[in-house]
């Protein structure tokens, strides 16, 4: 049996989306329900794919095709080629997903030399030429692969000529002229004259539409919006009908509800005496919908009355293509409307309120983007800034800011110029300084998760990482970027969602977060099985987080804090310390101050778990580096300052390292050095004891970072227990505290039962774990191979932005299945940067761990992120 691969509107329905695609099943429903629409049909997605299994059209669909133009004919009256009555169709692409733009559509199809004087002597001779001309141009690019530039400088000569300024506005004779310079265009160009017989023009639209699933525009969108490459495409062939038939036609596009800020009301433009690709193309500008209304006032009350209709139907507000045809309406397309993050909230509240939604639909018709787009401040694209370059969209927002090279002169511009972007090669924690004063960050190298990233995402500070056109020269205190020369001082604007840089000061739009915005999270809360929690190193960032929601702190990263101005010092003499009495004074003076910033974290998250990872880097990333202490040396005039920079470099080059993520750092160093360790344990315990003293409910977790085996842990958490009951007594209190472990190697995921003996949680270190599990540098690979991996379908997408299931994501699963076996109890949670992306979220939500941490920025996020996980079976909107 041969396989059915066209429907007629009449056929389908909106349960037809994959078979149909969206304007296919959008047309058929609207059909079914008695809309005014032009009769046609869809050739299947199904088509597509074994179009390009087979490289050509499938077996039987051409009989198909015959059939289906036979049955056109009948329901419209009009033959196909026949002068005396002519049926035009339009020949338009439709994937199951919304890809608006992306692929192909020819109009006025059926038109040759005779077809137009046929059509001419119907209506008349303009409005026949105009159609044809719009069908030579448009079926000469797209299925003759002829540029679009051979039939442009025609057109700009004659509207020059006449002084107009579009195209429908030609006089006959020019349309005439204009006629024949593109049948002789096209002959030059193909070696052959146009196709004169519809029918096979038809076929070759058809092949046009389907190969347009596969052009680059369409390629990149699906890769942005996640769609998968295998759907295809369906195509629609409709009856024409004309826009620019007459004074009393015209098309337009409208909106059931505001697209931009969800207001209960008609949205929309009309243009009169054109077809609908002047209007979506954005080659003409359109008017106000209440152009219509003056000019139909019966298709417009139709039009309004159409509009409440399709979206009571669809429950969702409608983008609806139409055309009025000498004062009737007709609709050409139906489909979910494109809006923005504000009116996307706005929309979906206000049908929540009115009980046209339940609360599973509400969670499906918001993205977690589009909340992360909420929450920072983004660049005014209305003012056409002027881009300079291109990097990676390390963390999202927008910046405008004096360059800054240093943390001293981002210091130094602030007081004087008030905002400032740190403009680095790259970042090192000793830039956190900078990073905390500047309002972006810009880096020349480095990849999604490289230190200015993470650190950034963690601020919710915008950051344009691996931007390779910038150039620096710092011995003369510049960069260039393209003909740019820039020195401190000077104005840039970055866009860390898009990864653009700007010349200059641009305008910024500020967030605004309504009601709707916390009513919609507190909704995801209730649906969520995942709690969500934050990776926070300040009391600040603490309070911003639970602001936010967070219900607790998955990630408190002590090293952050020993990188304060006045800490470093002392954690330099700690580390250059050649005696244990040494070391120990040095890390007495820590102490207090460690102290204290325990104290206002776990106070700004009273009653909130907070989960504290003592020290992890290598010691000789808080020391300088070697190229600078032999500067220092080789220009020091006070000879004591010469003796304690040898004594550095002795240090550093004691510390140094060929591969120091996989060297002394993490549990290793605790080991080493035990009193590093037994210091940030009593700051913790001395912290808690006086919350608990002032009637607070500390919640503190001690996390023993890169573990391996059970006997580190076993040996560090010794040393955490004897510490803590030695604080115990000197406070006579009591207080239990949990032990737990980061998973973040794959040894720790194979024996994790032996490692959960010794453990009440494990956190997920999900960055460090790709990297160990890829054997991939993360800086390195983000910077040379990673985006051709995913170019060439190598990689899905980068992994340390996406979590790779196929590989992390096994060793997570065998360990949660071997922690949990040997303890039942064992609380499991991720804190790595994919703890807030929402497909790695989705994962840990089947994965059944407790909670996720992620930066403050993205906590809101990760709040839709996991209702939406919970929610996986529940109907998602198809608007991708």
């Amino acid at each position: 049996m041969v396989e059915k691969h066209i429907y007629h509107f009449s056929e389908g329905g909106q349960g037809m989306r994959a078979v149909l695609g969206g304007k296919g099943a959008g047309l058929a429903e609207m059909t079914r329900i008695g809309l005014p629409v032009p009769p046609g049909f869809t050739i299947s997605t199904a088509a597509c794919r074994e179009y390009y299994e087979q490289g050509d059209l499938p077996a039987g669909l051409m009989q198909e095709l015959t059939a289906a133009v036979q049955r056109l004919e009948l329901e419209t009256g009009k033959k196909f080629g026949d002068p005396t009555n002519p049926l035009l169709v339009s020949v338009r692409s439709g994937a199951e997903f919304s890809m608006p733009g992306m692929m192909d559509t020819i109009l006025n199809l059926g038109l040759n030399d005779e077809v137009a004087k046929g059509l001419a002597a119907r209506s008349n001779e303009k409005f026949a030429l105009d159609c044809y001309r719009r069908f030579i141009e448009k079926f000469a690019e797209l299925a003759l692969q002829m540029p679009a530039s051979a039939f442009s400088g025609s057109v700009e000569e004659l509207k020059f000529r006449e002084r107009i300024k579009w195209g429908d506005e030609l006089s006959l004779e020019s349309l005439r002229r204009l006629v024949a310079e593109h049948l002789t265009s096209v002959h030059a160009f193909t070696g052959q004259s146009f196709p004169s017989s519809p029918h096979d023009c038809l076929q070759k639209a058809i092949k046009a539409v389907f190969a347009s699933w596969q052009n680059e525009r369409a390629k990149v969108y699906r890769r942005l919006h996640q769609i998968p490459d295998s759907l295809g495409t369906a195509v629609t062939v409709q009856a024409m009908v004309f826009g620019n038939l007459s004074s009393l036609s015209g098309t337009g596009v409208c909106f059931t509800r505001n697209p931009s800020t969800g207001e209960k009301q008609l949205y929309g433009e009309f243009l009169a005496g054109a077809q609908g690709e002047d209007v979506v193309s954005g080659a003409r500008t359109p008017a106000d919908l209440s152009t219509l209304k003056s000019l139909a006032p019966s298709a417009f009350a139709e039009l309004q009355k159409t509009a409440l209709l399709l979206e009571s139907h669809y429950g969702d507000m409608q983008d609806i293509e139409f055309t009025v045809e000498e004062g009737r309406l007709y609709l050409l397309q139906t489909r979910v409307g494109k809006r923005s993050p504000q009116a996307a909230i706005s929309i979906a509240m206000d049908m929540l309120r009115d009980g046209k939604i339940e609360h599973d639909t509400l969670l499906s018709r918001i993205t977690p983007e589009q909340i992360e787009q909420l929450l920072h401040r983004s660049v005014d694209y209305t003012k056409n800034p002027q881009e300079i370059a291109t990097g990676l969209p390390a963390s999202p927002g927008a910046a405008v800011g004096v360059i800054a090279f240093d943390n001293e002169a981002a210091l130094r511009l602030t007081k004087t110029h008030g905002k400032v972007i740190l403009v680095r090669p790259e970042t090192s924690p000793d830039d956190i300084q900078g990073m905390i004063t500047s309002q972006g960050i810009l880096t020349s190298r480095g990849g999604m998760t490289s230190h200015a990233a993470v650190v950034a995402r963690g601020m919710g500070k915008p950051c344009v990482s691996g931007a390779d056109a910038l150039n620096f020269d710092l011995s003369q205190g510049t960069v260039s970027i393209g003909k740019y020369v820039f020195k401190e001082g000077d104005e840039l604007s970055l866009d860390g969602s898009t990864g653009k840089v700007f010349l200059g000061a641009v305008p910024l739009v500020e967030p605004r977060l309504n009601d709707d915005f916390w009513a919609l999270l507190c909704i995801a809360d209730q649906k969520a099985a995942l709690g969500v929690r934050a990776n926070a190193d300040n009391p600040l960032d603490a309070a911003l987080a639970r602001r936010f929601g967070a219900k607790g702190i998955g990630l408190c990263r002590t090293e952050h804090m020993f990188m304060e101005p006045g800490r470093l010092p002392i954690v330099q003499a700690m580390i250059m310390a050649e005696h244990e009495e040494d070391r120990e004074r040095s890390l007495q003076s820590l102490l207090p101050v460690q102290r204290h910033d325990f104290y206002g974290i776990m106070k700004a998250m009273d009653g909130y778990p907070v989960t504290i990872r003592l020290l992890d880097p290598p010691l000789h990333e808080f020391l300088p580096s070697k190229d600078e202490l032999k500067e220092q040396i080789v220009h020091a005039i006070d000879p004591r300052e010469r003796i304690r920079s040898e004594r550095a470099l002795r240090t550093v080059e004691r510390l140094h390292e060929i591969n120091p993520m996989l060297g002394h750092r993490g549990c290793r160093l605790g080991i080493t050095f035990p009193s590093i360790y037994a210091m940030q344990v009593e700051a913790i315990a001395e912290a808690t004891f006086d919350l608990l003293a002032g009637g607070h409910n500390p919640q503190p977790e001690i996390m023993i970072p890169l573990v391996a085996h059970h006997r580190e842990l076993l040996l560090m958490r010794r040393l955490a227990e004897s510490t803590w009951h030695r604080v115990e007594l000197r406070r006579k209190m009591n207080y239990p505290v949990p032990i737990g472990s980061m998973i973040e190697v794959p040894r720790a995921c194979l024996v994790a039962g032996e490692i959960a003996l010794h453990a009440d949680f494990f956190s997920f270190g999900t960055n460090d774990l790709t990297q160990t599990t890829f054997g991939f540098s993360r800086d390195d690979a983000e910077g040379k191979f990673l985006p051709s991996y995913v170019a060439q379908d190598v990689l899905p997408q980068n992994p340390f932005a996406v979590l790779d299931i196929a590989g992390v994501g096994q060793l997570m699963r065998l360990a949660v299945k071997g922690g949990r076996e040997a303890k039942p109890s064992l609380k499991v949670g991720i804190c790595g940067e994919h703890g807030g992306e929402p497909a790695s979220i989705k994962f840990c939500h089947e994965l059944g761990l407790d909670y996720v941490s992620c930066s403050p920025y993205r906590v809101p996020v990760a709040r839709l992120a996991t209702a939406r996980a919970k929610a996986k079976d529940k109907p998602e909107s198809t608007d991708k």
